[in-house]
């Protein structure tokens, strides 16, 4: 259903410009690709926009959607709120009404605001934070599953496979980092794993000498970290060379292979939840091959549910013979889609129905193998 504010806005810019301004069709279906150009995560950005694009590539190669091709556009928001919303605002003011994006969960979240508002369809296969899809939206949907998945997924291997007898839960104070962290933490405590220190750090700080001498007078024997790959890496570097010899665990936001640049040997052995790693599944060789031969890895996080992200939307156009956002995003809910991250179908908060984190065990060499 159209909401009564969007409808005031399209009845008062009909009134304003003429009707006929609103029955041309357009050249190309526009898609924002939005998400960390720059930035510490950037990294990220890259694995989104070059799953989002290769989809498109390949969607306008077999004709396109309903006759007419897709066209990404990208915007950088830098994993920065502010700057999340000024290119939320950019999108309505180029009259765009798809998105891929936002990456991080604390840069969705006010954009989807804006979305939800103007009527664009928002799809983020990256953001994981579940305050993004409770608020009764109509709009915004995703790719990825939740925190509160991932949390007790990762809280659940550290008690009955880890077993440590002190643990410290960490976190850097934002939206995703400190949510998934107290996920973790309440699984923790649920299975009687002792929890002595939570505590957050800084976003961007890069000296943790106090916070290590904290977690070495605890005593503790494990760590997991909420946030992503630039503190965890110098975290992990730092605790080896303070001697703080524990194992680490982290998000599906640290497993990157920059975490190894940073940390180098110490991230030997990190644990870490991660979608499933879809370029190892057979089914999708010929997509990796299409990926390699552009010189892309496909193995990131965000690579393939980018790509799911866009066929979702296409496959949708489709099937509601129309861009009408509202009858896109009602074809959204009342169908499964066959992507390369399996079939998909959504329930009316915009979720998956189904999605499933693995624990990875981390390599130093930026390679991983599934934990056993």
């Amino acid at each position: 259903m159209m909401t009564k504010q969007r409808l005031s806005k399209l009845f008062m810019a009909i009134a304003l410009t003429g009707a006929a301004s609103y029955t041309l069709a357009a050249d190309t279906i526009k898609i924002g690709l939005a998400g960390p150009v720059t930035g510490a995560v950037a990294q990220y950005g890259d694995m989104q926009f070059i799953g989002a694009q290769m989809a498109i590539e390949q969607i306008n190669k077999k004709g396109g959607v309903n006759g007419q091709q897709l066209e990404g556009v990208v915007y950088d928001d830098a994993c920065d709120p502010k700057q999340a919303v000024a290119v939320a605002n950019k999108i309505v003011n180029d009259e765009i009404s798809f998105v891929v994006g936002h990456l991080c969960s604390s840069s969705t979240q006010p954009a989807s605001d804006i979305y939800e508002d103007e009527g664009i369809l928002m799809i983020t296969a990256a953001s994981t934070s579940p305050d993004i899809t409770s608020r009764g939206y109509e709009m915004i949907f995703r790719t990825i599953g939740l925190d509160s998945l991932q949390g007790p997924t990762a809280g659940n291997y550290i008690a009955d496979h880890v077993k440590p007898k002190n643990v410290a839960v960490i976190h850097d104070k934002q939206q995703y980092g400190e949510g998934i962290a107290t996920a973790v933490k309440q699984t923790l405590e649920e299975k009687g794993v002792k929890v002595s220190v939570f505590e957050g750090i800084n976003a961007g700080d890069k000296d943790f000498s106090s916070m290590i001498s904290k977690l070495k007078q605890a005593g503790v024997d494990f760590v997991y970290y909420g946030g992503y790959h630039p503190e965890l890496g110098l975290l992990l570097r730092q605790s080896k060379e303070k001697g703080l010899n524990v194992r680490y665990m982290g998000p599906e936001g640290v497993g990157n292979s920059e975490i190894s640049a940073i940390a180098g040997a110490a991230s030997e052995g990190m644990l870490v939840t991660l979608p499933k790693s879809f370029d190892q599944d057979p089914r999708n060789q010929e997509l990796v091959e299409a990926f390699k031969a552009k010189k892309q890895d496909p193995s990131g996080p965000f690579v393939f549910p980018a790509y799911a992200a866009v066929q979702v939307i296409a496959e949708g156009i489709e099937k509601a013979g129309s861009t009408d956002t509202d009858k896109v995003a009602e074809a959204l809910r009342s169908n499964t889609f066959d992507t390369p991250t399996g079939n998909l179908s959504f329930d009316e908060k915009g979720d998956l129905k189904d999605f499933n984190f693995v624990v990875y065990e981390w390599h130093q060499d930026g390679t991983k193998t599934e934990a056993k």
